[in-house]
């Protein structure tokens, strides 16, 4: 018997969740690209080293039951995000599957028969596969939400089940890594319990993506925070538990492992319009505020636009819930700042979690034009928070060559530029750093794609 004293108790239990917390999973979306100016978005914008995961939004399930793109470029982004392995080669890439067809998620024909879910699986593995991804992401919002409950929910198992048992034998038989699976799932109680059997689930997900945000917003008729960590003294009834502590907490009740749960931090705000001369939480609405400039939707912001309107607002700290908010005239936004994402990384801690996911790269200030903090000030924050390494700045892939003029990428954006002297090659300028690229046998680097395609 080896006694430990009860520092070095300390130090081993710290040291443990510093190796299970290890995830900082970050979404990106394929319609970030069409938001204008400053705003535009694609793959070339990500920093390797920002996160662990990336997760590309969104693919969908076409008729045939085959994960089928979206956007008119998504095959072009793929190359793009994954050519982004090759100067980190740790980043792990996702692709994450879901959506609507007419209002309707393609889950729901999906799952029904054995037969379809096998066609799938088929095309999930090959898709992957072929486009370099590390594994796939669900994103079904929700089961039980336009079938049958008890069917969707029991479906979902027994599509996770599959999905799970087919990535190990693709892995098996063809002797590769085998393909990463993760959910996105549901936040409040009620939607939990229609929609998964948490414990059966949760032994085959490799990480689960809880969704701690929207759990107030301008559908409701007073102010009310996105992403708060606590309930507050105005919540009453079902919207006590409307909070980070109730939902993460409730999937632990039911079987989930700590070590699979990762938190969700926004990197956006809800916005209300306000009725009356009331401002504070719990204040008369009616409504949202204006759609950002950038983003273009009622009710939310990208933090930098929020960055924009708290130069001239009147801010504010809801201390119950450990996170802000700002009004100015009738706009009020319930937000996130580097504040509310330590108190929450601190939390996450203390309940031994996996790790976070954020939603989403695009609405951080990812270019540092914003905010003045830098680019990604937010989840900077919060991987600095988290406790990993400082990244590295001229760290570049063993499989990837210095390009000879050392200053071509001096002064140029972050992205991908041809290399006029040899086709078969192409640039990637990262923080004005140059790395020279190759193609695959037989292929050429076009600049109008920015991909290696056939001459």
């Amino acid at each position: 018997c080896v006694s430990v004293s009860p520092l070095s108790a300390l130090s081993i239990l710290l040291a443990l969740h510093m190796a299970s917390s290890n995830h900082l999973v970050c979404h990106m979306t394929n319609w970030a690209q069409y938001r204008p100016s400053l705003a535009k978005f694609t793959p070339d914008n990500i920093d390797p080293f920002l996160c662990t995961h990336v997760i590309y939004a969104l693919a969908t399930i076409n008729s045939f039951n085959q994960i089928s793109p979206i956007e008119w470029n998504d095959e072009q982004q793929y190359q793009r995000l994954n050519s982004l392995k090759n100067v980190n080669p740790a980043l792990k890439t996702l692709l994450s599957v879901g959506g609507t067809v007419n209002g309707v998620s393609p889950f729901i024909a999906m799952v029904a028969r054995p037969e379809s879910r096998a066609a799938f699986i088929r095309s999930a593995i090959s898709f992957l596969r072929t486009h370099n991804f590390d594994g796939l992401n669900l994103a079904w919002e929700y089961p039980g939400h336009n079938g049958s409950p008890q069917e969707d929910k029991e479906r979902f198992t027994l599509l996770v089940v599959e999905l799970s048992t087919a990535f190990e034998e693709d892995a098996r038989e063809n002797r590769k890594t085998q393909l990463l699976l993760s959910a996105n799932v549901a936040g409040l109680q009620p939607t939990i319990d229609r929609a998964y059997e948490v414990s059966k689930i949760s032994l085959h997900l490799d990480f689960i993506n809880v969704m701690t945000y929207d759990f107030h917003g301008h559908w409701e008729a007073v102010t009310g925070h996105n992403s708060p960590l606590y309930r507050s003294s105005v919540d009453s009834g079902s919207h006590n538990n409307h909070n980070i502590d109730s939902s993460v907490s409730y999937w632990l009740s039911l079987g989930a492992p700590a070590v699979k749960l990762l938190l969700g931090f926004p990197t956006y705000g809800r916005t209300f319009r306000l009725i009356t001369s009331a401002n504070s939480l719990g204040a008369p609405t009616n409504g949202p505020a204006d759609a950002g400039v950038y983003t273009r939707t009622s009710g939310f912001w990208a933090f930098y636009e929020i960055c924009e309107f708290i130069t001239s607002a009147t801010g504010g700290w809801i201390s119950e819930q450990e996170v802000p908010y700002a009004t100015d005239g009738s706009a009020w936004v319930g937000y996130d700042n580097e504040q509310s994402f330590s108190s929450k990384v601190q939390w996450m801690t203390a309940n031994n979690l996996g790790g976070a996911h954020v939603w989403t790269l695009d609405m951080d200030d990812f270019g540092g034009a914003f905010c003045s903090s830098g680019p990604y000030p937010l989840i900077n924050h919060l991987r600095k928070s988290m406790g990993f390494s400082p990244k590295p700045t001229t760290t570049q892939a063993p499989t990837t060559t210095r390009n000879p003029i050392a200053d071509f990428c001096r002064g140029r954006p972050d992205g991908l530029y041809e290399n006029l002297a040899d086709r078969t090659t192409y640039f990637q300028c990262f923080h004005g750093i140059t790395y020279l690229h190759h193609c695959q046998p037989s292929l050429i680097y076009w600049d109008s794609c920015k991909c290696c395609n056939w001459p």
